[in-house]
Formats: structure tokens, C-alpha cells, sequence
């Protein structure tokens, strides 16, 4: 890509002539040469002056013939110093430019310089084509053509031999996993082509019995009956410790009450393993135990199971986190739909508590050992609507991600953060979430843009980025009962994995993107891009409502129309990719248009209120 920049005839002896090429030189207006800069496909700025006595107007004329006038394409300016912008320019195009004043009777004109604009890239990127519906792909025989189909629960790390690993739990249209191992991986290089390597636990580890009747010994209780083959086995979190080094946390919840029908369900476990090489799904090495349910309500396990406000268990032993603070020190969260989250500090050699071994889960003495509550949807209730915490680190700021509601239709995604790893985590509004408190900003929503059934149940995220600055934003997703591809006998079995990507807002809050990431080629984006029809969503928090795209406008003298800003003004700043309409501003970046057939590469854009509390997604479309 080149730039051009010639000026014909002498630099600063500007030449005098009329509008249409006649009239007498002025010789005490000064018009100076022109400079172009920020050149682009489409656009360009030029600069100059014209100063003078009896000077009516000033400006740049520019065409694709040399030394083009007034009659020609034409910008004023109304300054001595003159700083305009071209734009609908034509890609790969030489252009001839002048700068001009008008006196009262003549044109001065400047030399002309020339510009070429930069050509169009040629994009070599082709659209995925691997079907949303996997339904004739999900069973075992077919698992080398997976892909993303049967994800659920995604952690995803990036090792050291450049592929990402993806985690997740057992769980698949039909359960086609059963039978084949526990904690199954794929991996990729360019995050949008999946290869199946297969299961990383081949057996429920041999520690999970012993230590559930370990337990169950200290509350007096007799070794469980419990169906050791029907356990659950829930999301893993995996991440790089080191170069040679990788741990996975993973979850075995265990069938069954802890004593007959009138009390609650038996605990849960988190474990570990490690492994050099995660290439070699043989090559994981099961480290045990880690830490279970914690109580603190001593032995008062025969509580009304049904009475959900006052559950057993404080802390619920799932969905952990695992963080390495700046600092080097390592820590996991874990918790759900019990009374909220904790974080446990660990040992960085061992992975496990410091405190080890661990004291009994139950009694208000031992709480400390089994971590800090770092959120609470509801102080006053035990039974919380939320799960799957996530914790990362980004510019001076710890960031918990969390997943809301029930993860058929309802499930969606909210963000805090915090300074500290123990807190308080605030949301953008404010509100302290560890003293108990709705989060937000909200992240991802169940949505419908048009022409397509859409999707639900995207949450319990894995977030990473790529060691270059790019983040990313994993989860499930889940078509709504009904839909074309979605059958009513199977509600929300259909789990497919999706990858997004994480834009950080200049305020340092992550904004989700609406489509799939597609790795479509980030070229610069111009304003004369953005002009036309949008659909967009308002994902403003409704319980199990799909919420369904509307038409916006955005013209070309910078004007919306329909939707939240009817009739307000819009600017862009390329210099950013922010988009703002009104006193709302959006990130926008080129992602793919997936429910477009065939599919093709779109503009998308992603932004909060003022207020936080609505997030708005869009895209360009097709019409």
C-alpha cells in the first residue's frame, strides 16, 4: 500500500485564476500548498491556509484531472487555517487537490499536490461452514467432526506449543461421551477450527470414595450407598501455571442425599490434575482431592431439602476459577446457587489449599479455611440464581464474570470487578455485589437478530486471551425450544460451543460481541461503512425472554433514526472503532454474519447505557 504525494509547480509561489481557469492574480493572498494525511480506502485529510485581505472564502477543490477548481469537487473551510476531510473517495485512486480563496473578484489557487488512496485489501477469508445444527454429526463415530458440537461449559488455555486446549463438561446431544472417559478436549490454532482429541480422565478417580466416607465418618454416618457410576463430572478450568506445567480443576458431584429422603444432596468434590504436554490427553496425572461443600450450619443436614432459602450447604463445591495474581500468588473461586462465591488461597507448588489438610466442611470455626464469600446475589437468601464464576486479570483490575439464572432459556452473563482478589467487587453502577447486590453490566442475553431462531443458555463462560492483547469470551449456546433446529421432544439438548470476542471499553469494562468470532480479517473501518440499516437488540435483563432485533438507520449527514435513538446525532472515531449514537458509545469491530446464507463477513457493534444497566448489540445488515 502506497501513498503518492506530488506538487506541481513551486511549493509556496502559489498561482492566481479564476473559477474557470481566468481572472488577475491577487498578489497579497496567500494560499499554501496543500498537505494530505490520514489517508485511507475511501478517505483523507487535507490541511493548508489562505490568508489575505478581502478573502469571502477558502477551501480545498480536488478531482481525479490535475489542478482542479471550484467547479470541480469542492470543501470550504472557515478558518484561515484550513482542515477538511474527504470522503466516499474511490479505493486505489489518484486524486489532484488545491487549496483555494475566493476575493471578491477572483480565485487563488494553490500548486496541486496529488494522493492516491490505499487499494482495498484482498481478503482471503472464507466463512465457517460447519452446521449450527450437529444433529446428524453428534454421535461418537462421528467426533472427528465435531468441531465445536457437544460443548458445554468450555475452559479454554493457550499453550505454550500455540494451540488452544478447550475443557468441558460430559454432556452432549444424546450423550454420545458416555461410556469414553470424562473431561473431554479439542483443540485449535485459530479458534474457529476444533480438533476432537478425546477424554483426559479415563475413570472416576479412586480418592472421590474414600474421602465422601472419610467425611461421612466424621458426621457419624455410615459409608455412603451412593451410585458411584451416575456421578457427575462438571466443569473443568484449566489453565498454564508455567511453561511444562498445566493444571486442570474439575468437578465429581456425587449421586444421592447425604441421609435418606429427608435430607440434603450429598456433596460435591473439586479435584486436580496436571499434565507437561496437553497435547496427550493420556498424559494427565490425577493430584486428588482439593476441597468440597461447605456448611455452616454443623450437622443440620435434615433441614426441609425443598426449603431452598435455607440450604445446607454455604459454599457449593462447582464451577472453579483458578488465578494467578500479578503478585504470583494462586487462588481459586468456586460456588454456585448456594449463598454465592468464595476464594480459597493455594499453595503454588501443590495447587491445593494453604490450609492442608482442610478441617472438617461444616461448623462456623472452619469457614475461613474453606475461603472468603466474594459475592452474593441476595444476602438475605441462600438460594442465589447464579453460578460459574470466572475470574480474571486486566489492567489493575480483577474481573468476575458470573452466570445468571437457568441455564435452559434464561441463562446469561454479568461482570464485576474488583482491585482485589477478595474484594469488594463492584458492578459498573456501583453496586457492591459482596455485601449482595444485582450485577451488572450485562455481557450476554438471550437474543434473535432476523431471519434466524437465534439463541439461549449462553453463559458459564471461560474468558482468555491470546498473550497479544486479543481477548476472548467462551460458552455454550443453546437453540430455544421450537425453533426450526430445536426439537420439542429435546428442549435445549442441542449445546453448541461458542467463541466471541472481548473489546475492553476506554473505561475498562469488557463488552461481549454479538456474532461468533469467525477470525475475519480486521481491515480499518470507514465512516461511509456504518451508514445504512442496522438491526439492534436491546439486551436489557428480561427473565427467559429472547430478546429479538429491531431496525435502526444511521445516514449519511449523521442522523439515526428508529430504535433507543431516533433522531439523534452519530459520530465515529476510526482512531478507536467507537461508534457513538447520542450520548451512548459502541465498539465496533468486522466479525461475521452468521445468520446470513451463505454466511459473509458483516460490521458488528456492542455498548452499555450511561446508565450500565442495557447493553445494546448490532449489526450491519445485509439490506
Amino acid at each position: 500500500m502506497g501513498l503518492l504525494l506530488v506538487a506541481c509547480g513551486s511549493d509556496d509561489d502559489d498561482s492566481a485564476e479564476g473559477g474557470g481557469g481566468g481572472g488577475t492574480p491577487t498578489a497579497s493572498v496567500k494560499v499554501s500548498t496543500p498537505v494530505v494525511s490520514s489517508i485511507t480506502t475511501t478517505s483523507a485529510v487535507v490541511t493548508a491556509s489562505a490568508t489575505g485581505p478581502d478573502i469571502k472564502s477558502r477551501g480545498v477543490c480536488y478531482s481525479t484531472a490535475p489542478n482542479p477548481t471550484i467547479n470541480d469537487n469542492k470543501l470550504t473551510a472557515s478558518a484561515e487555517n484550513i482542515n477538511v476531510s474527504l470522503s466516499s473517495l474511490q479505493p486505489g485512486t489518484t486524486y489532484h487537490v488545491r487549496a483555494y480563496a475566493q476575493t471578491a473578484s477572483t480565485y487563488v489557487y494553490s500548486s496541486d499536490v496529488t494522493f492516491t488512496t490505499i487499494e482495498e485489501e484482498k481478503i482471503t477469508w472464507t466463512a465457517p461452514t460447519y452446521p449450527d445444527d450437529y444433529r446428524t454429526l453428534s454421535g461418537w463415530e462421528n467426533r472427528s467432526k465435531w468441531n465445536l458440537a457437544n460443548v458445554h461449559d468450555p475452559s479454554v488455555m493457550k499453550a505454550e506449543d500455540g494451540y488452544y486446549y478447550m475443557y468441558c463438561t460430559d454432556a452432549g446431544f444424546g450423550n454420545p461421551q458416555a461410556g469414553h472417559g470424562h473431561f473431554h478436549c479439542r483443540r485449535s490454532t485459530n479458534l474457529v477450527d476444533w480438533e476432537y482429541l478425546g477424554a483426559t480422565m479415563p475413570n472416576l478417580p479412586s480418592w472421590v470414595q474414600k474421602k465422601l466416607n472419610e467425611i461421612r465418618a466424621e458426621m457419624g454416618l455410615g459409608a455412603s450407598t451412593a451410585n458411584l457410576n451416575n456421578c457427575g463430572y462438571w466443569a473443568p478450568c484449566v489453565r498454564k501455571v508455567k511453561d511444562g506445567l498445566y493444571r486442570m480443576y474439575y468437578v465429581i458431584t456425587i449421586d444421592g442425599t447425604i441421609d435418606g429422603p429427608n435430607s440434603w444432596g450429598e456433596r460435591a468434590f473439586i479435584g486436580l490434575m496436571e499434565t507437561s504436554t496437553p497435547a496427550n490427553v493420556n498424559s494427565w496425572v490425577d493430584k486428588g482431592y482439593v476441597i468440597t461443600n461447605y456448611s455452616d450450619r454443623e450437622l443440620n443436614y435434615k433441614v426441609n431439602p425443598t426449603s431452598w432459602e435455607q440450604c445446607y450447604f454455604k459454599y457449593n463445591a462447582i464451577d472453579p476459577s483458578y488465578i494467578i495474581t500479578p503478585e504470583g500468588e494462586h487462588w481459586l473461586a468456586y460456588g454456585s446457587w448456594h449463598s454465592g462465591f468464595a476464594v480459597v488461597k493455594l499453595n503454588p507448588d501443590t495447587g491445593k489449599p494453604v490450609t492442608d489438610p482442610l478441617p472438617n466442611p461444616w461448623g462456623s470455626a472452619n469457614e475461613a479455611a474453606y475461603g472468603k464469600r466474594i459475592f452474593t446475589r441476595n444476602a438475605s437468601s441462600r438460594w442465589q440464581g447464579a453460578e460459574a464464576p470466572e475470574i480474571v486479570y486486566h489492567d489493575g483490575y480483577y474481573y468476575l464474570f458470573l452466570a445468571y439464572d437457568a441455564l435452559d432459556v434464561p441463562y446469561n452473563t454479568r461482570v464485576v470487578r474488583s482491585t482485589n482478589i477478595e474484594g469488594p467487587y463492584l458492578g459498573i453502577n456501583g453496586t457492591d455485589v459482596t455485601k449482595g447486590g444485582e450485577a451488572y453490566p450485562i455481557l450476554t442475553h438471550p437474543y434473535k437478530f432476523a431471519n434466524n431462531d437465534g439463541w439461549v443458555g449462553i453463559s458459564h463462560c471461560a474468558v482468555f486471551d491470546d498473550g497479544n492483547g486479543n481477548w476472548y469470551y467462551a460458552s455454550q449456546g443453546r437453540f430455544p425450544v421450537g425453533s426450526t433446529s430445536q426439537p420439542n421432544w429435546a428442549p435445549n439438548a442441542i449445546m453448541l460451543g461458542h467463541v466471541r470476542s472481548i473489546v475492553w471499553t476506554k473505561d475498562g469494562w469488557p463488552v461481549v460481541l454479538p456474532e461468533r468470532y469467525a477470525a475475519v480479517p480486521q481491515t480499518a473501518i470507514s465512516e461511509d461503512e456504518l451508514v445504512g440499516k442496522w438491526e439492534n437488540i436491546d439486551l436489557g435483563y428480561e427473565y427467559g425472554k429472547q430478546k429479538t432485533s429491531t431496525v435502526i438507520s444511521l445516514s449519511a449527514d449523521h442522523k439515526a433514526s428508529g430504535g433507543p435513538w431516533n433522531g439523534k446525532t452519530w459520530t465515529f472515531d476510526a482512531a478507536s472503532n467507537t461508534l457513538t449514537i447520542g450520548n451512548v458509545s459502541l465498539v465496533v469491530r468486522r466479525e461475521c454474519d452468521w445468520e446470513a446464507s451463505p454466511r459473509r463477513a458483516t460490521i458488528v457493534y456492542a455498548g452499555f447505557a450511561t446508565t450500565g444497566r442495557t447493553t445494546y448489540w448490532g449489526k450491519k445488515s445485509a439490506n
